[in-house]
């Protein structure tokens, strides 16, 4: 115990940057700092985390060189990425690997759907059902930045309906190769090259685990070969 009117001991210094670090990722995957959003300022993070300036300016540094964080000259320090994997698939992303990406997708998305007709809640239909839309309609409206977008956005609502946290994490990495495969596939919004995901969706209502997954696995071989 430590005796009356003193202070507990100060952790080492590393330590303190270690759990510094560890606290603002958290805030990140938590939601608090969105991506693409500004993260408070030096002074903020001080008081709000109750270290010093050169452990909290410590940490962030580490999260900028990880590329999690941004530092921009006269603006702020923002969000550009929710783990450190995803600056390294960003970095290895170029047109002759799309065909990779798209396989790696099928990995991912096709146990995502396989597990998301099994453990889906009401909360998960709902966003199912809404991201669904959102994509139909922008697909409807030619709108094709938020038509990739969108379509990112409903694949993302399904890993989070498997309710697999490493899952989660692992597919938030390819997110940037993710977006480019879509782009890709979808060309200028071509009507030939339109994949309906209805049947993925339905089959996650239904809790069918055996056709959502092979739902998720059909657009995967419909990408692959456009």
């Amino acid at each position: 115990m430590t005796p009356s009117g003193h202070s507990p001991p100060v952790p080492p210094r590393g330590r303190r940057v270690s759990e510094t670090i560890e606290q603002l990722r958290g805030r990140i995957l938590g939601g608090e700092w969105p991506l693409g959003g500004r993260i408070p300022t030096e002074p903020q993070l001080v008081a709000a985390l109750g270290v010093g300036r050169n452990t909290v300016r410590e940490a962030v540094r580490a999260l900028v060189h990880a590329g999690v964080l941004e530092c921009r000259q006269g603006s702020g320090t923002y969000v550009v990425s929710t783990d450190e994997l995803a600056p390294v698939v960003a970095r290895r992303l170029t047109d002759d690997r799309m065909a990779e990406v798209v396989e790696v997708r099928r990995a991912f998305e096709v146990e995502a759907a396989r597990l998301a007709a099994l453990r889906r809640t009401e909360e998960d239909l709902t966003a199912l059902d809404a991201a669904l839309a959102e994509r139909e309609t922008a697909w409807r409206d030619g709108r094709f930045e938020e038509f990739v977008e969108a379509d990112a956005r409903l694949h993302v609502v399904v890993v989070a309906a498997a309710h697999n946290t490493m899952l989660a994490e692992l597919y938030a990495s390819v997110g940037t190769a993710m977006r480019a495969s879509v782009a890709q596939a979808s060309g200028s919004l071509e009507p030939e090259r339109y994949t309906d995901h209805s049947r993925l969706v339905a089959a996650i209502h239904a809790g069918d685990p055996e056709r959502a997954a092979h739902e998720a696995g059909a657009f995967l071989e419909h990408q692959a070969g456009a």
